[in-house]
């Protein structure tokens, strides 16, 4: 089968989840360009600011989610599910290591003016460089010295972004009406959503559904 496969995904940089679907995501693709070599994929990434009302600079994040959740030992359990996830894709997220918890509005500013540069292996080098900040690293991404810091390292010049950066906490206004039940949200030629860091298989399951609507509506 060929055609084009238009993936959005729907996500934020503090969301763990968003990681672990990330990583499902990309078996996901892997197995269908094994099965469909000849589908074009495109993937575009939106950001969704979950916590807008978050000051400019953040919160502590352990303080944050023992009032969140109502106790350390509730903490220490959500934590200990999002680890096993995490490992389950590869992935080793520092929870410990993170210290704050912050205002991701300048985060996703950056990865818009980022996709509208229209280099996508340079964007998501970016993408996968942001998560690795939060969660392995503990940088504090609502920072924008360190996100103009993290971009250099990605190879974009600061005169290309750093007037995306405002620093003072205004909401960022993106595409989010393919996230109105949650995030991570993968939608499928702007048809199918899967919401959820669901299995690769699943992920699968949908992009091949997805493919054959396309064809089915594709006039003879």
């Amino acid at each position: 089968m060929s055609g084009r496969l238009q993936i959005d995904v729907f996500f934020d940089f503090i969301c763990p989840w968003c990681l672990i679907g990330k990583r499902q995501l990309e078996r996901a693709q892997q197995l269908l360009r094994r099965q469909q070599p000849d589908v074009q994929i495109v993937t575009q990434w939106h950001g969704v600011q979950l916590l807008p009302q978050l000051p400019a600079t953040g919160l502590p994040f352990a303080e944050f989610y023992r009032q969140r959740l109502g106790s350390a030992e509730a903490v220490r359990m959500r934590q200990a599910q999002v680890r096993q996830a995490a490992m389950a894709v590869g992935v080793a997220i520092d929870l410990e290591g993170i210290t704050t918890m912050p205002n991701t509005a300048d985060a996703h500013r950056l990865l818009a003016r980022a996709e509208a540069l229209g280099d996508s292996a340079r964007r998501d080098a970016l993408l996968e460089r942001l998560f690795a900040g939060y969660f392995q690293l503990g940088e504090n991404l609502g920072c924008p010295q360190t996100l103009l810091a993290i971009a250099s390292a990605c190879g974009y010049p600061a005169s290309e972004l750093a007037d995306c950066l405002t620093g003072d906490a205004r909401a960022f206004i993106g595409k989010e009406q393919g996230a109105s039940q949650g995030v991570p949200a993968f939608q499928f030629n702007a048809r199918l959503t899967v919401v959820g860091a669901q299995p690769a298989e699943a992920l699968l399951g949908a992009m091949d559904e997805a493919l054959r609507s396309q064809c089915v509506e594709q006039p003879v």
